[in-house]
């Protein structure tokens, strides 16, 4: 699935697309030296998921095509201009596109930022799209362990997670800004769920937590926020999810 991650990046920038791996093959690709810990925390890897431009869909659908695959007409009636899911008969491989933005509990804007990183969506936006699932899981909070485990948190993009974006980012919305913290903290809670992480792994992910838990509570809050913080989580603050199923 790496493999094909890598192949189908490659091809697209070879046609001048910007296609950017994210899920679980992009922490892969993007984690070298820790990605050790995928097998030893047992996260199982399933499907290749990428970002795109609907600006580009045309010439994304016809390299797809080239490629063997196949996509899921129903799913591409309904939400072709926001997601594509591709099939490949001959070698078992399935596709996830998502266009402009990951539109989930909350939302992850892609405009402007495939063009930062390669072959992966930037190290942000990677935490992001697993900070902002309310009912968090396991396989995620893997990928979140290895993702602070591998980079450093800062304010310098690509090669650290940018915590000054995120900050910004989550000062608008307080029920974004309330569902990263909590699951920043969930992580910091999980760390010793797992033997096979060494001491150094959990005070080196915890102490990246704590600064960017700091950064974001910094970060002077517009007055959206502030107004919405005053309501708090009785009110629901993330948006509900329809799974698309194959």
């Amino acid at each position: 699935m790496k493999t094909e991650g890598g192949r189908i990046v490659s091809a697209a920038q070879q046609r001048n697309l910007n296609l950017r791996l994210l899920g679980a093959i992009a922490f892969q690709t993007h984690c070298p030296k820790f990605s050790y810990l995928t097998a030893k925390l047992r996260r199982t890897l399933s499907d290749v998921d990428f970002a795109g431009y609907s600006s580009e869909r045309d010439p994304i659908d016809k390299m797809m095509r080239e490629f063997g695959y196949s996509d899921q007409p129903m799913v591409t009636a309904l939400f072709g201009s926001q997601r594509m899911i591709w099939d490949n008969k001959q070698s078992g491989m399935h596709v996830d596109i998502f266009f402009d933005r990951l539109q989930m509990n909350h939302e992850i804007d892609f405009h402007g930022r495939l063009e930062l990183d390669s072959p992966t969506i930037p190290l942000a936006d990677m935490l992001l799209e697993k900070m902002q699932i309310v009912h968090i899981n396991e396989k995620d909070i893997v990928d979140a362990i290895m993702l602070l485990r591998e980079h450093e948190v800062g304010k310098v993009a690509p090669e650290t997670i940018d915590s000054g974006y995120i900050a910004k980012l989550l000062s608008g919305d307080w029920g974004f800004y309330y569902t990263v913290t909590t699951n920043l903290k969930n992580v910091e809670k999980a760390l010793d769920n797992y033997p096979e992480l060494t001491q150094e792994d959990r005070v080196d992910v915890q102490a990246k937590i704590q600064k960017l838990l700091e950064t974001l509570d910094n970060e002077p809050k517009k007055l959206s926020w502030k107004l919405r913080s005053r309501v708090g989580p009785k009110t629901k603050w993330y948006n509900d999810v329809e799974e698309v199923n194959r």
